[in-house]
């Protein structure tokens, strides 16, 4: 049966439906089958019994689901008042059909697919499941009351207690390791069987062991020496402690018995981290105020491995310009919703409360604490700034390091060169050869024109030539397409180098270049470039070579407009006086060498290497082992792993033929090892032939 996948997908969710609900129905009489199995202590017979009413239920399940057919379905779907009973179209092959049939099967297919999908599962069978319930239940409980035979009592180990040797070593009969973490955490006291553990920094552990036989006394010794000693109650040795850090210790007994198994273990101290917070909005750091703006909404998450405490929205508000800046500050508590472990703080700023205007910022940071104690730990958001653009500026002249304007110039804008050019492209084939050559010289004027104006900010010096006037087909030009658009009214032609001298802009200056930082006169000068390379093509009949050049002279442009600029006062390069008595004399002394700063590379004194190698063959490598471990007492905080380091030295000290354990603390300690020094190669020596091609070099040099 070949069907739409819409309809595979229902036909095999209301097999397993209906699968299930056999099966829903058969578990109480499973349970049935189980409890008579247990009631007979899982004999042959017993299990028998149940797998045969597990196997039962299966075969019903499977013969139930494969009842589910074509006629099914389409009774399923005629359901559906959309499929207008005509849901058997859908299950027959599309070659049967005929006259109006397709049509119909192509529309019912079309309603499937842009409405809900169908849901042809069948309802559960709870009334069946209830009633098997109400039945089942009370046999399974008879069959679990029932009494029966009482199992005959094992033999006590009296006898062979009697005839046991006496003790050669002491065992750890039982051990506890009760576990509190700090109040401020939340988490419950547990209870360890095991005497390796994990466990929250600042816990509190105690041990209670039981060995036999007793010992004269007993202690916990950690791996950097310290003892701490068990105290006896009962039968049972005590001791507790606070886990400050992650540790190694074995239990040592005192007296003439030694420990069966004396093995290392390892307590972890899960460092409590820091709140975690991220910013959902705004998703900039600056953001820029719109006119007529009233309010700021802020949105925060906040998340901590235990429970975050008080949230403070610090506000630094930055009024002023120049010299009379105004810093104020303040902070406001937020109360987050969630959990203790999440939250999310929201907050809506009145702007005008907080007296923002033109000019000012307003920079925002959510520090959110945590409640670990004695000392809370504390995450500050990132700075969230709201700018107010400042007000336009007056004109002014003369002064030293400030932005100057220049009137606007009418010239064809770089995107307007480039509309032109692919315009011109795209009429080649409907245009004459005299036509198509005076358009394209004439864009390459344009062209010309607009990287000459764009050469006065680099010192360059034009020509001479008047800007020419605005066009009468009133071309407009917008923000983005190139260049810069002033707000002053335009000029008379011929009179442009007067006014720009007015304002201050001289075309041939090279100090007006200095307006400009580094990175950006680069920029332009890269856009100058692309501008040549453009025109060249343009006016050389060549529109669709010139187009790569003015695109890229366009993106350079936007870069150039997008730049951060820093306007400075210019200031005068102070260099040292120049000791006429010593110039030109060839005298260095005093002077330092430049080769001096240079230092080869040292690797830190480490014994690892040496324990690295030594563990390389098999052999005593104890010198080598203490060397290391001396070493690593004082330097464990900056080894990653430094407990497992331990151990596994630990075990080769106590069976030093183990070549898993060799193999493994090499392992360990390949990250340790100091990385060699980058070094160049050393040039290989000269086979025959090379050595015969260099002779002959070597003649030919001294003719």
């Amino acid at each position: 049966m070949n069907l739409p996948p819409i309809l595979q997908r229902a036909a095999s969710a209301a097999r397993t439906r209906r699968a299930l609900g056999v099966l829903l129905v058969a578990a109480p009489w499973l349970l049935v089958a189980i409890a008579l199995a247990w009631r007979r202590h899982f004999s042959l017979d017993g299990v028998a019994l149940a797998v045969l009413a597990f196997a039962v239920a299966a075969v019903a399940a499977w013969r139930a689901a494969n009842t589910i057919d074509a006629r099914w379905l389409a009774r399923r779907l005629d359901l559906r008042p959309d499929m207008q009973d005509s849901a058997d179209l859908l299950f027959a092959e599309p070659a049967s059909l005929q006259g109006l049939q397709p049509l119909q099967r192509a529309r019912l297919l079309q309603q499937l697919g842009t409405g809900a999908p169908p849901d042809l599962r069948p309802a559960w069978p709870l009334r069946a499941f209830w009633l098997g319930v109400a039945v089942a239940a009370p046999m399974i409980a008879a069959i679990v009351l029932w009494p029966g035979a009482a199992p005959a009592p094992a033999p006590a180990p009296v006898a062979e207690a009697a005839v046991a040797p006496a003790a050669t070593d002491i065992t750890l009969v039982a051990a506890e390791l009760s576990i509190t973490p700090p109040a401020y955490t939340g988490l419950p006291e547990r209870r360890e069987a095991e005497l390796s553990a994990k466990a929250p920094e600042n816990a509190r552990l105690r041990w209670s062991l039981r060995l036999s036989p007793q010992p004269e006394a007993v202690a916990l010794v950690f791996h950097d020496g310290e003892r701490l000693p068990l105290v006896r109650e009962g039968d049972d040795w005590i001791a507790t402690r606070v886990l400050a850090h992650s540790t190694l210790y074995r239990v040592v007994p005192e007296g003439p018995l030694p420990m069966r198994e004396d093995p290392l273990h390892r307590l972890d101290a899960i460092a409590d981290e820091p709140p975690q917070v991220r910013v959902i909005t705004p998703e900039r750091s600056l953001t820029m105020a719109t006119p007529g703006q009233r309010t700021w909404a802020l949105q925060f998450e906040a998340s901590d491995d235990y429970g975050l405490g008080t949230a403070r929205l610090g506000l630094t508000l930055a009024q002023g310009t120049g010299e009379q800046v105004t810093v104020t500050e303040r902070s406001l508590v937020l109360n987050g919703e969630g959990d203790g472990r999440q939250r999310r703080y929201v907050r809506s700023l009145d702007l005008a409360a907080l007296g923002l205007g033109a000019g000012d910022d307003l920079i925002v940071r959510l520090v959110v604490g945590d409640n670990r104690a004695p000392s809370p730990q504390s995450t500050r958001s990132t700075s969230l700034i709201l700018r107010f653009p400042p007000p336009p500026s007056a004109e002014s002249t003369g002064m030293e390091g400030l932005v100057k304007k220049t009137l606007p110039a009418y010239f064809r804008s770089q995107r307007q060169i480039i509309i032109d050019a692919e315009a011109l492209v795209a009429e080649r084939p409907r245009l004459a050869a005299d036509k198509f050559m005076q358009r394209s010289e004439g864009l390459g004027m344009d062209q010309r024109i607009l990287r000459m104006r764009y050469g006065q900010f680099l010192g360059e010096e034009t020509e001479g030539e008047p800007e020419p006037p605005p066009s009468a087909d009133g071309e407009e030009h917008s923000l983005d397409d190139g260049h810069d658009h002033g707000s002053e009214p335009p000029s008379p032609v011929g009179t442009m180098p007067s006014v720009l001298e007015e304002f201050g802009h001289t075309h041939d200056d090279s100090e007006a270049a200095t307006l400009l930082d580094p990175e950006t006169r680069e920029l332009l000068r890269k856009a100058l470039n692309a501008m040549w390379l453009s025109e060249g093509e343009l006016r050389g009949g060549q529109p669709a070579q010139a187009l790569p050049h003015a695109y890229r002279a366009l993106g350079f442009i936007k870069q150039v407009q997008q730049a951060s600029r820093i306007y400075l006062a210019r200031v005068g390069l102070e260099l040292p006086p120049i000791d006429e008595a010593r110039r030109m004399t060839g005298d260095r002394a005093g002077l330092g060498d430049r080769r001096t700063g240079l230092v080869a590379a040292t690797p830190p004194a480490s014994p690892a290497l040496a324990l690295w190698r030594a563990l390389a063959a098999p052999g005593d490598s104890a010198a080598e082992r203490d060397a290391f471990a001396t070493w690593l007492r004082t330097n464990e905080a900056s080894v990653d792993d430094a407990l497992g380091l331990v151990a596994v030295m630990d075990a080769l000290s106590a069976d030093p033929a183990c070549d898993t354990c060799r193999i493994e603390l090499r392992r360990k300690l390949w990250p340790l090892l100091a990385t060699p020094a980058a070094a160049a190669a050393a040039r290989p020596a000269p086979d025959a032939r090379g050595a015969a091609y260099l002779d002959a070099l070597a003649r030919e040099r001294s003719r």
